[in-house]
């Protein structure tokens, strides 16, 4: 889309604010597909949610592409972001629940990971695109229609995956866990400890069953569940970080910040985004390939602290370009551009990956889809408000001081997840939740281990 919007705003004539409302009503209507995605998939499972998620993207790509005005493109983009909904919420909870706690952290990271790639790639074609001599109205088209494919991909993928081991255990549907589970033991000693996980499995389940009339919402206000509300406010509080980072709005008005900052040529805007997309998905891969190792809090700390510097730093180069009326200096174009560079990177080591492992890890069994799905709705709700505001608010005060005020938002993140999440490295799901438990009613503290 960040490509797209330039043609589209050429070839619509559309104001700032509708290219605003484009940008930013896939992220608000996501909210739907999240909160509609913890039931669903309780209900239908798992993987049928997934290729629910695959046929709303086909469908919205297919109406963006052949949208003959403004409301018909709104009206696709509004489809796609359910089906965004549906996919942030299901992806990160399956791979968690397919995954042994050794590398639960890597698997689960990566939807982020591909995430990225597909970024990356939109970033690619788009400046092929660019330079494919294809008038605006059709150019535009392409870009966002090219998105049916891999809709279609993982629609056909989802019959060769297995079910969640996990809602199949909630289903009383205990021989076909059991497959599942050695089916995707890496080694035989996993294979040995199968029956064991189940066991876990079921105990956690017993656990947490609550009286028919009850469910996710009566267990979170209930007296005997302040650990269920410490997991809420982690997972809530992670995922609003996330977006109130500014992340989605640098990944969508990148062109629009290099513009300002003094690239003019279309080509060469698109040139610089896919160099930002290539050292976003780098890192967001070496950030997989690292976190069962090093951790999750060492990850997300440093990724944090350096948003934090970064956002400081691209503030202070894009107020210095703004006070360079006549002619920008190269050094200051490039001085921001590293900084964007530093900032996506950044997120991809810590809060990129590392929020979806969080909020899929740390809810129980029975509450987990409908937990990831209340964390993600505010994931999205606030990325939506970021999306929708980012570019007025800059035309008002500058770039420079968003920047620099996202820079502030990102110091009290770092500090919110020093204070409040624990590590989970190498546990079970059955075994994260007594990281939450109360010690003291009083005095407690999280348990890093």
């Amino acid at each position: 889309m960040s490509g797209a919007a330039l043609y589209v705003k050429e070839d619509l004539q559309i104001t700032s604010t509708q290219e605003e409302i484009l940008v930013g009503c896939l992220n608000v209507c996501s909210l739907i597909g999240s909160l509609a995605a913890g039931k669903t998939s309780d209900q239908i499972g798992r993987r049928y949610t997934i290729l629910l998620a695959a046929a709303t993207f086909f469908l919205g790509a297919i109406l963006m592409g052949l949208a003959p005005s403004f409301p018909y493109l709104i009206a696709g983009r509004v489809v796609a972001g359910i089906g965004v909904g549906f996919s942030l919420m299901i992806a990160p909870v399956y791979s968690s629940e397919l995954s042994p706690a050794s590398t639960r952290g890597f698997l689960s990271s990566l939807p982020e990971v591909f995430i990225n790639v597909g970024i990356l790639l939109g970033y690619i074609s788009n400046y092929f695109l660019a330079g494919s001599g294809l008038p605006s109205s059709l150019n535009w088209r392409v870009m966002l229609g090219l998105a049916a494919f891999p809709a279609l991909l993982v629609g056909f993928a989802v019959v060769f995956m297995p079910e969640s081991p996990h809602w199949l255990v909630m289903k009383g549907r205990f021989a076909e866990a059991k497959r599942v589970l050695i089916r995707t033991s890496s080694s035989e000693e996993e294979v040995e400890l199968v029956d064991s996980r189940m066991n876990e499995m079921v105990k956690a389940i017993s656990m947490a069953e609550l009286p028919p009339s009850s469910g996710f919402w009566t267990e979170l206000v209930s007296v005997r569940s302040k650990a269920i509300r410490r997991i809420v406010i982690t997972a809530v509080g992670v995922n609003f970080f996330m977006q109130a980072s500014g992340n989605d709005a640098v990944v969508y008005y990148s062109p629009e910040v290099f513009k300002v900052a003094g690239i003019s040529s279309r080509k060469q805007l698109f040139g610089v985004t896919v160099i930002m997309g290539i050292a976003k998905s780098s890192f967001a891969l070496v950030s997989a390939l690292f976190l069962d190792r090093f951790g999750r809090r060492p990850l997300l700390l440093l990724g944090s602290s350096g948003m934090a510097v970064s956002l400081a730093l691209l503030g202070l180069g894009s107020k210095y370009l703004d006070w360079c009326e006549d002619e920008k200096p190269i050094w200051a174009v490039v001085f921001c551009v590293v900084t964007v560079c530093a900032d996506v990177s950044f997120f991809s080591i810590g809060l990129g990956p590392i929020t979806w492992v969080y909020s899929s890890e740390i809810f129980p069994t029975r509450l987990r889809a409908q937990g990831s799905s209340l964390a993600i709705s505010v994931n999205r709700l606030v990325s939506g408000v970021v999306a929708m505001t980012f570019l007025s608010a800059s035309e008002t005060v500058s770039f420079g001081w968003m920047f620099l005020g996202l820079s502030g938002v990102m110091v009290m993140a770092t500090t919110f997840f020093y204070c409040y999440l624990p590590e989970t490295k190498g546990k079970t799901l059955e075994e994260i939740g007594v990281l939450f438990e109360d010690q003291d009613d009083e005095h407690r503290r999280l348990i890093v281990s």
